[in-house]
C-alpha cells in the first residue's frame, strides 16, 4: 500500500484523535444531564465518574511506549480505536452508574494509547521538523472535530444518549479499520524507540519536560470544570434547554480548530507568550459562562473561547515536548499529557464538590482565577527558566 503523505497522516491522525479524545472522552459532559436524570447520579458522583477517564488515561499513557514497542504502530493504533468501541458500547448499554463508570474508564485507556502512537507515526512518516510540529498540532486539534460531531447527535437524539453513544461506537469501528489499513506496518520492535529508562536525554531536556508537566497539571485542573459541568451549568443554573448545549459543543469544536496552529504559534511568539495566551483565553471562557449561564449568546462565545484555549494549550504541550525530546517522539508527550490528566483527576471531583456546595457560578469563577494563576506561573517558568533553545531547532 502507498505510504502516507504528511497530509494523509494529518487526516488519519485527526480522525483517530477525534474518536478517542472527542467522542470517547470529552463529550461525556454534554450528555451528563440526561445520564444524571436516568441513572440518578449526584453532582459529587458525576465528578468522580468524570475523573475516571483521566485516571485510566494516566495508566494507559504510562504503558503506551512499551505497548508501541511490543505491538508496533499499526496494531497499537487499532487497539486504541478498538478500546474506544468497547468503552462506548459499554456506556450505551449501561443499566447503572457502575457500568457507566466502567465504560468511561475503558474510553480513557483508548485515549492514553492514541496520542503517543500518533506522535510515533508522525515521526516515521513526516520528514522535516517544522512539518512534524504542524502535523502533530493538526492531529491534536482532531479532538475538536470529535466534539463538533457530537452536536448533531444531541440535536437528533436529545435525551436518548444511549443511541448517540452507539452511533459514536460505529464511528470508532471505522476508525479502527482506517488505522489497520493505513498506519505504518511494524512487525518488530523499532530500534529507534528506546526504553524510557534508557532515554539519551540531557538534564536540560528532562527539566524542560518537568516544567511543561507541572504547568500541565494546573491547566488540566482548570479545564476539568468546563468539560464536566459546563452543560450542567447552563441547564441547571441557566435554565437553558438541553438541545442548546449541542450548539455549545459545536462552538467548542469550531473554536478548538485554532489549536491546529499551536506549532506555528510557538515558532512566532515563543513558548512563554504562547502558553499565557492559551490560559488567559481559557480562563476568560470560564468567567464568561459564570457571569450569566442563562445567556445563550454568551454561552456560545464562552464555548468557542474554551475550545480555542484548551486545544491551543494541549497542542502546545504536545508540540513543545516533541521539540525538547526529538529522539523519543512517542515518549516525549507522555509526561505532559499525563500531567494534564492528573490535574483533571483532581479538578473534576473538586468541581463537583464546589458545584454541590456553592453552585455553578462560584465554582467556575474559582477555576477561572486558578487559570490566571497558572498563566502567571508559566510566564515566569517558561521565559526565565527555559533551558532548551526553541529558536535553534
Amino acid at each position: 500500500m502507498k505510504p502516507l503523505s504528511p497530509l494523509g497522516m494529518a487526516a488519519l491522525g485527526s480522525g483517530v484523535i477525534a474518536i478517542t479524545y472527542g467522542l470517547a472522552r470529552f463529550v461525556f459532559g454534554l450528555f451528563l444531564p440526561a445520564m444524571r436524570d436516568e441513572l440518578t447520579i449526584t453532582p459529587t458522583m458525576a465528578g468522580v465518574i468524570g475523573a475516571l477517564p483521566f485516571l485510566s488515561f494516566v495508566f494507559a499513557i504510562l504503558a503506551a511506549t512499551w505497548v508501541i514497542r511490543r505491538l508496533g504502530v499499526r496494531r497499537t493504533g487499532v487497539a486504541a480505536a478498538g478500546l474506544a468501541v468497547i468503552g462506548l458500547v459499554t456506556i450505551a448499554l449501561a443499566p447503572s452508574s457502575w457500568l457507566l463508570a466502567l465504560g468511561v474508564l475503558i474510553c480513557g485507556i483508548s485515549t492514553g494509547l492514541s496520542s503517543p502512537v500518533m506522535a510515533e507515526a508522525v515521526h516515521r512518516v513526516v520528514p522535516t521538523w517544522v512539518m512534524r510540529g504542524r502535523v502533530n498540532a493538526t492531529i491534536n486539534a482532531g479532538t475538536s472535530l470529535g466534539i463538533a460531531i457530537a452536536m448533531p447527535a444531541v440535536l437528533i437524539w436529545a435525551e436518548a444518549w444511549r443511541s448517540a453513544y452507539l452511533g459514536f461506537a460505529a464511528l470508532a469501528a471505522l476508525g479502527a479499520l482506517a488505522a489497520f489499513c493505513y498506519l505504518p506496518r511494524d512487525g518488530q520492535r523499532s530500534s529507534s524507540q528506546p526504553r524510557p529508562a534508557a532515554l539519551a536525554a540531557s538534564r536540560a531536556q528532562w527539566f524542560g519536560i518537568a516544567r511543561l508537566s507541572g504547568l500541565a497539571v494546573g491547566m488540566g485542573g482548570v479545564s476539568a470544570a468546563y468539560w464536566v459541568f459546563a452543560p450542567d451549568a447552563v441547564i441547571n443554573a441557566g435554565e437553558l434547554a438541553p438541545r442548546q448545549t449541542a450548539w455549545m459543543w459545536l462552538a467548542v469544536g469550531v473554536g478548538g480548530l485554532a489549536g491546529a496552529g499551536a506549532g506555528d504559534l510557538i515558532t512566532r511568539l515563543g513558548p512563554s507568550p504562547s502558553h499565557v495566551v492559551g490560559l488567559v483565553v481559557m480562563s476568560f471562557s470560564l468567567a464568561l459562562l459564570a457571569l450569566d449561564p442563562g445567556n445563550f449568546a454568551l454561552a456560545l462565545v464562552s464555548a468557542a473561547l474554551f475550545g480555542a484555549g484548551y486545544m491551543t494549550l494541549s497542542g502546545f504541550y504536545l508540540v513543545r515536548s516533541t521539540q525538547i525530546m526529538t529522539e523519543a517522539p512517542s515518549f516525549a508527550p507522555v509526561l505532559p499529557l499525563l500531567a494534564t490528566s492528573v490535574g483533571q483527576i483532581a479538578g473534576s471531583p473538586l468541581a463537583g464538590w464546589l458545584v454541590g456546595a456553592e453552585g455553578h457560578v462560584t465554582a467556575f469563577m474559582f477555576f477561572a482565577a486558578s487559570g490566571l494563576a497558572v498563566a502567571g506561573l508559566g510566564a515566569w517558568l517558561l521565559r526565565a527558566r527555559g533551558t532548551v533553545d526553541w529558536h535553534a531547532r
